[in-house]
């Protein structure tokens, strides 16, 4: 079982139940999914540049990633509808909670001058979304076989009604947020 899913059940789920008064064990907010994704506009031009971003993504990931169509065409960008212009990946389970631990211990304090994670990416229904400039951050990822610096999405699922109790499980896992 995943490091931070043991502490999840073990420590933050008593902790969330003790600061929001829950009746039901149910209603403690937990991480349903967390979504990676990365667009490629550069793909339009290079098709063989969406490789290396799966590739990129899957060494990250663990997990092989679905290639994102465009769903309009839109002449200013010359893009087609059904071109190739990203690629995503769900995670959910243990594989979710393994990728959330390296995010957070590994990947997040490499990133420079930081001076922690907006806490006003949230969205007002509990998810929170992480953006981050390059995939450089990621232990996985070799420096010499990078041919080009991508940024990526992540994006935190909870099954939190509120902003306030996201924040709150996000923090207790150990998001380093920036003072509000």
């Amino acid at each position: 079982m995943a490091r931070l899913r043991e502490r999840y059940d073990s420590e933050i789920k008593s902790k969330l139940q003790e600061k929001f008064n829950y009746d039901n064990v149910m209603d403690i907010p937990r991480l349903v999914k967390v979504v990676v994704n990365t667009g490629l506009g550069e793909a339009i031009a290079n098709p063989k540049a969406l490789d290396a971003a799966v590739a990129d993504m899957t060494t990250i990931t663990g997990q092989k990633p679905i290639v994102t169509k465009a769903k309009k065409s839109i002449a200013a960008f010359k893009l087609r509808e059904g071109m190739s212009i990203g690629c995503k990946v769900t995670l959910r389970g243990d594989r979710m909670y393994e990728f959330v631990d390296k995010l957070i211990s590994a990947s997040i304090p490499r990133v420079r001058d930081f001076k922690g994670v907006s806490p006003k990416a949230f969205d007002g229904r509990g998810n929170y979304t992480l953006g981050l400039k390059e995939q450089l951050i990621f232990p996985e990822i070799e420096y010499d076989k990078i041919d080009r610096i991508r940024g990526l999405e992540v994006a935190f699922v909870t099954s939190a009604k509120t902003d306030e109790e996201c924040y709150e499980l996000l923090r207790l896992m150990g998001m380093p947020f920036a003072d509000k």
